[in-house]
């Protein structure tokens, strides 16, 4: 299985903590086989040679290093000509992407371009007999369903939050900049603003999330769970009700349809505990559930359940946090 290449995708300079997972993981199908592993970086600005150090620090021998004005967030038509025109030139046998906001669009995308298989949102992965074993959830993330990958090349996107960051292992690497030829006047859309709800900053990676449910009763009820987040250094989810209701931003949500989180600390409030919202939020270290129905199902999947209304909860919890910390 020679020739496994991680998409890192580094728009407006940021950090790739995230991109890491996947190297995790290329790194563990490549184990048996030992061609590699490779990485597509591409972007804008000084944090692609941040990147690319990082990518090296964790064993990615070759970095095709791309940086246009035009990869920068939301592009995804322009993410897409300049990975497919990489891997063209790379011919990796193997292509795993993050199935974020970029990378549910670009993989089956890239996967009719490439003439490739392609399995969506995977949760697990093995090296099996030449093969590719990829697990992904069904039925609202009730059952796992295996699929077997034996046709190259392989597009596989990952969903975040699912792999290991793998320890560091340091190779002395090699780096490729790579030109490639994007005319904004042709890509069938164009990004003229990106806003972002200041809230939502630090939700996929925060290591404390607060996350508030339908019982949380309208918008004024999150003011509560910021109140909290903020006192733990955390940041603020919702299940899907809110965000449906239009009481949090869209991009709020947790759960199947939404994002998925792995913090040290997941404080779900008031939150009945659907498999659909489980299923993006079960990887939490230590899960504690605030509700005042002793029978909602989140408390089957949390390691802590306190039964009672939050609003008589979670004002003394803060104030008893504050106290801890101090002044």
């Amino acid at each position: 299985m020679p020739g496994i290449c991680v998409v890192a995708t580094v728009p407006d300079a940021a950090a790739i903590p995230s991109s890491l997972e996947l190297v995790g993981g290329a790194r563990a199908l490549d184990a048996s086989h030992g061609a590699g592993v490779s990485a597509v970086l591409m972007g804008t600005g000084p944090g692609l040679r941040e990147a690319t150090d990082e990518l090296h620090r964790h064993g990615v021998a070759t970095v095709y290093r791309c940086a246009h004005p035009l990869l920068t967030s939301g592009q995804v038509d322009a993410f897409l000509l300049a990975t497919e025109q990489v891997l063209r030139a790379a011919t990796p046998q193997v292509v795993l992407i993050r199935a974020d906001t970029v990378g549910r669009e670009l993989a089956p995308r890239l996967a009719v371009r490439l003439g490739a298989a392609l399995v969506t949102e995977c949760v697990e992965l093995a090296a099996e007999n030449g093969a590719i074993v990829a697990r992904r959830q069904t039925y609202g993330g009730r059952a796992l369903a295996t699929l077997v990958v034996t046709r190259r090349p392989a597009v596989l996107s990952v969903k975040p939050h699912s792999l290991e960051v793998p320890e560091p292992a340091p190779v002395p690497g090699r780096v490729e900049d790579v030109a490639v030829s994007i005319d904004a006047d042709t890509l069938p859309a164009r990004v003229c603003e990106v806003l972002r709800e200041e809230a939502e900053v630090g939700l996929d990676d925060a290591q404390v999330v607060v996350s508030g449910g339908r019982g949380v009763g309208g918008p004024e009820g999150f003011a509560l769970l910021k109140e909290l987040a903020a006192v733990l250094g955390g940041a603020v989810g919702a299940s899907r009700p809110p965000a449906d209701e239009g009481w949090v931003p869209i991009s709020w949500q947790i759960g199947q349809t939404g994002k998925t989180v792995r913090p040290a600390l997941y404080i779900a409030v008031a939150i009945s505990g659907a498999t659909q919202h489980v299923a993006g939020m079960s990887g939490s270290r230590t899960i504690v559930a605030i509700n005042r129905d002793p029978n909602a199902p989140i408390f089957s999947v949390a390691h802590l359940g306190i039964v009672g209304d939050y609003r008589a909860i979670v004002p003394p919890l803060v104030a008893r946090i504050k106290e801890l910390k101090g002044p």
